[in-house]
């Protein structure tokens, strides 16, 4: 059984795995590192494929207590907004739709909350062409761009506007 779920202290180990797998595309990720963010996340979910963890995704709102150099852009040029700080598909189950599952699920949870922004980057130099297609897929467009990692890395700014609840 598939399901969508909070993410609990006993996904964590496999959490930092699959962000370990993908690190070349996220920041580096310890365990008190992911405990912080879970604490300051505004939405942590899993994919749950028969009690494995097959994707996860975290975000923050604004606000957030996060000093990550992506989601301080946001913040100084969004007054509300959900950030997604990072999204990961183990490579066993990519093609399966969990991470448009996750953007979907991520989508309604921002319009429930009121945040009028779904907020995200992915790199353009070292390039993720997998990664722009599938924003360009789910409706995200780009607001900007900025060099970070001591200028080893490019990325572009994405937002996706996300209608009113009622």
């Amino acid at each position: 059984m598939t399901s969508i779920r909070d993410a609990e202290r006993s996904d964590f180990a496999a959490i930092l795995a699959l962000n370990e797998e993908s690190v070349h595309f996220l920041s580096p990720l310890g365990a008190d590192s992911l405990e912080r963010l879970q604490r300051a996340a505004a939405y942590h979910k899993v994919v749950d494929v028969d009690g494995e963890i097959a994707a996860f995704l975290l975000a923050f709102r604004e606000g957030a207590a996060y000093e990550s150099p992506n989601y301080l852009w946001f913040a100084a040029r969004y007054t509300r907004f959900l950030y997604i700080d990072r999204i990961v598909v183990a490579p066993a189950h990519r093609g399966a739709s969990f991470g448009a599952r996750l953007y979907e699920d991520i989508a309604a949870f921002a319009k429930r909350s009121g945040a009028p922004w779904l907020a995200c980057e992915f790199d353009i130099d070292p390039p993720n062409p997998a990664s722009m297609r599938f924003h360009e897929r789910m409706g995200f467009h780009e607001v900007g761009t900025q060099t970070i990692a001591g200028g080893r890395k490019r990325v572009s700014l994405q937002a996706k506007a996300i209608a009113a609840a009622g």
